[in-house]
């Protein structure tokens, strides 16, 4: 279930490999998850896995790969860009011979366009980049500073920014102001009012609610019809 991918672009690329976290038996339908960012990421962690879970018991191959910069990386988090995490994707993509994509939250900004598939919940940039921002401005507060969001983006803008515990540079900074998820041909949205409750992301804790992540594996697998014939 614990595995490593290799990033690589080229043989002249010494990227080192990441994590993959996959339920992998070389069965046809190979859905690639790329899963929320940061805090969301910590909060959707159990609904990630579940769905995986899921769409396992139901034939379906899923691949989760690391992203540079991110969990166990050796890769540093500010060296990254929002088009490498989308380089990254792709090269997972066709490392893990992916046939479909599962974009869980911001992960929609880096979806591989070849590849059909889903966007569960998409978030933006500038949505994530506020909220980030937002809790950096109230945390500064807190300890007796004068900080507000628009004076840390502007620093952030130029210098990079650490945000929640995340060292962001100035690049996916810039570039977050402006991403919109943009579902390619073939893959569609899956709004949070398809699967019903809340969504885990806006709980205070890290949560699980296996109810939803069943709803959600459902409406992907339905896509497929009987993977196994």
């Amino acid at each position: 279930m614990i595995f490593t991918w290799n990033p690589a672009q080229d043989d002249r690329d010494d990227s080192p490999p990441e994590l993959l976290v996959a339920f992998d038996r070389g069965r046809r339908a190979r859905v690639l998850v790329l899963p929320a960012w940061f805090d969301e990421a910590n909060k959707l962690r159990r609904l990630t896995l579940g769905v995986m879970r899921n769409l396992d018991a139901a034939g379906i191959d899923s691949l989760l790969p690391d992203l540079p910069g991110c969990n166990e990386s050796l890769v540093p988090l500010e060296s990254q860009t929002l088009e490498s995490w989308r380089a990254a994707a792709q090269a997972a993509a066709a490392s893990l011979r992916a046939t479909h994509v599962l974009a869980i939250r911001a992960g929609a900004l880096i979806a591989p366009s070849a590849l059909p598939g889903f966007h569960y919940a998409p978030q933006t940039g500038p949505k994530l980049l506020r909220g980030m921002l937002r809790g950096a401005a109230i945390a500064a507060r807190e300890a007796g500073k004068v900080d507000t969001a628009q004076s840390l983006l502007d620093h952030g803008r130029t210098a990079g920014l650490t945000l929640g515990g995340w060292m962001l540079g100035s690049e996916m900074i810039r570039a977050l102001e402006t991403a919109e998820p943009a579902p390619a041909p073939g893959q569609s949205a899956i709004p949070q009012s398809a699967i019903g409750g809340a969504g885990l992301w806006l709980r205070a804790e890290p949560d699980d609610d296996p109810d939803q992540a069943e709803r959600l594996s459902a409406l992907i697998a339905a896509n497929f019809g009987d993977p196994r014939a």
